[in-house]
């Protein structure tokens, strides 16, 4: 069994969205530091997420390379094509047959004539007549769906095989046990069904990883000369090729001589086919009713791995004008893979009213008016998200409302405790947003205004409060930031800084009061000034002393000089 579950995310691409979270039927994924993974005991390899990620950060397991091992190592290896292939591809069945061939297959054969195997069989089971509902396995989506989702309803599933399961079956009772089988399809969830059961398929593989594989080996399907025997082995299929349509199935049982009596509905979609059975007392159904359930609406036709984007209406149509018939249905299968589809419910962690309030409280939710239950965290109610919380599935900055309130607020907080003004206008030049420094410094007379209304001086005209409404009508037009130094109002200097915030929409600006320290430099200066003065002062004067003790000693050092020279009147 490959360790890499079928689908993964590439954490680097994930742009924290939430939409895999929102769309996802069984809530199989995870948020953990911003981004999202998906949690393989949940998930049920449907697809959607890979099919809904714009970022395309939800990747399918590739297994290339495991199919070539396979290929390498056992002698004879057989393809087991989906019948949906038909309304995938723009190239014939002889083409596509040459094509698996050049890449070393020993034969291609239709999943299909597992699907006959499979209508006949439930045919035979409905026959009985139970009194009860009973749900198709075809789908291995729909089937771990049941098994872990919905594990009350796992005895009502048709105790057989898949037709790919059932189709390996067939082939390896043709051809021997030791050959080996890689199913293709549009279908993940075939991923799980192989890594599951790998004493019948090999590896399955989707188209995309099909198309890819003749890539890499210079293939063109399109443009390959058919063999002369390229055919489906060991024979053709025919009424199976029903199958990837909704309601296919239905159709195969209703030509295998399935009594009009016996109902049979078809549901496509997860979310519809659990709506189907809610409410649904199963101990009081008095009729026989067979459930085809299919995880993609639409069928196998919308599979999440498609190849072209076709119309849905073109695929479907491509299917069925491949469709063979045959003058006659056996009324017995010629294999059948009997299978218990035992429960496997996902753990459910039970938690008190305190431990669900305390949850609540990290995402601001205090009362049932704080629960706005948007959705926008990808959870239908706030409650829902508290839950995920607890389970470890979910974090709190999801909530988008509360991360928006907690970010006003701080931002607010901020506002209020700046000391430079702060101010926010529209193209009108009506106040926005401006802070309690804005108001101290233009408009002490509206404070109380300001301080009793919860929107503050919002909607204000702001030329009415300030003399320089000109310099936000400049940056509105210009997108060009003003600044402004010691600019004078009154009898008090500011320093205006004018900026866009949204171009041609919303412009601000920051505005300090430097009177005082205008004050205060005018004041150092004066000082500074004075002491210099002074010290001139002071050194001139120690010059001068300094010049006065330079004559004092010379003329003292000279007398002295003058004492000790010998006069003529001496040597005598």
């Amino acid at each position: 069994m490959n360790n890499l579950y079928p689908i993964y995310t590439l954490k680097n691409e994930c742009v924290d969205c939430y939409k895999c979270v929102r769309q996802c039927t069984v809530k199989a994924i995870r948020i953990e530091n911003g981004h999202a993974s998906v949690i393989p005991e949940k998930c049920i390899a449907c697809g959607h997420c890979v099919t809904i990620c714009p970022s395309k950060a939800k990747c399918v397991r590739n297994d290339l390379n495991k199919a070539r091992a396979i290929l390498t190592a056992k002698k004879e290896v057989y393809v087991s094509i989906a019948p949906s292939w038909a309304g995938f591809f723009n190239f014939n069945e002889e083409q596509l047959i040459t094509a698996l061939k050049k890449l070393g297959f020993a034969g291609v054969s239709e999943t299909a004539l597992g699907a006959q195997e499979v209508s006949i069989e439930v045919k035979n089971l409905l026959m009985k007549r139970e009194k009860q509902i009973h749900i198709s396995s075809a789908c291995p989506a729909v089937v771990d769906f049941i098994r872990i989702h919905m594990p009350e309803y796992a005895k009502y599933i048709t105790p057989v095989a898949s037709p790919a399961l059932t189709h390996a079956k067939l082939l390896k009772k043709i051809y021997g046990e030791d050959i080996g089988i890689i199913f293709i399809g549009p279908c993940i969830a075939k991923k799980n069904e192989s890594d599951s059961n790998p004493e019948l398929i090999d590896v399955s593989m989707t188209f995309i990883e099909l198309m890819e594989w003749f890539e890499a080996e210079g293939i063109n399907p399109e443009e390959t000369e058919p063999e002369k025997q390229a055919r489906f082995v060991p024979y053709d299929a025919y009424e199976g090729a029903y199958y990837p349509i909704e309601g296919g199935m239905n159709k195969t049982l209703r030509l295998s001589g399935t009594e009009k009596d016996i109902q049979l509905v078809s549901v496509s979609g997860i979310a519809a086919f659990r709506e189907s059975l809610r409410n649904l007392d199963t101990e009081k159904v008095d009729r026989t009713i067979f459930i085809e359930a299919l995880a993609c609406e639409g069928g196998c036709a919308n599979g999440p791995c498609k190849v072209l984007k076709k119309p849905g209406v073109l695929t479907m149509s491509d299917i069925m004008r491949n469709i063979k018939f045959r003058p006659e249905i056996p009324q017995q299968p010629q294999v059948v893979v009997p299978k218990e589809y035992k429960e496997h419910p996902v753990e459910k962690f039970i938690h008190t009213p305190e431990e669900i309030m305390e949850a609540m409280a990290s995402i601001g939710k205090h009362s049932p008016e704080d629960e706005l239950n948007c959705g926008g965290c990808g959870y239908d109610t706030c409650r829902q998200l508290a839950e995920a919380l607890l389970n470890g599935d979910a974090e709190p900055s999801m909530c988008t409302s509360y991360m928006r309130k907690l970010a006003i607020r701080k931002a607010s907080a901020m506002l209020r405790c700046m000391p430079s003004a702060i101010v926010m206008a529209d193209t009108n030049l009506n106040i926005i947003e401006a802070n309690e420094a804005f108001v101290r410094m233009f408009a002490p007379e509206l404070l109380e205004i300001f301080n009793s209304r919860p929107e503050g001086l919002a909607g204000g005209a702001l030329e009415r409060i300030i003399p320089f409404g000109d310099f936000f009508k400049r940056t509105l037009s210009s997108g060009k930031d003003i600044h402004k130094e010691r600019y004078a109002v009154g009898n008090n200097l500011y320093d205006i800084t004018v900026f866009e915030i949204e171009r041609n929409k919303i412009v601000g600006a920051v505005i300090t009061d430097v009177t005082k320290t205008e004050m205060k430099r005018d004041q150092i200066a004066k000082k500074a000034h004075e002491v210099i003065e002074k010290n001139i002062a002071t050194v001139q004067n120690i010059a001068c002393l300094l010049g006065e003790h330079m004559v004092d000693t010379e003329l003292l050092l000279s007398q002295i000089a003058e004492g000790y020279e010998e006069k003529p009147e001496d040597k005598d």
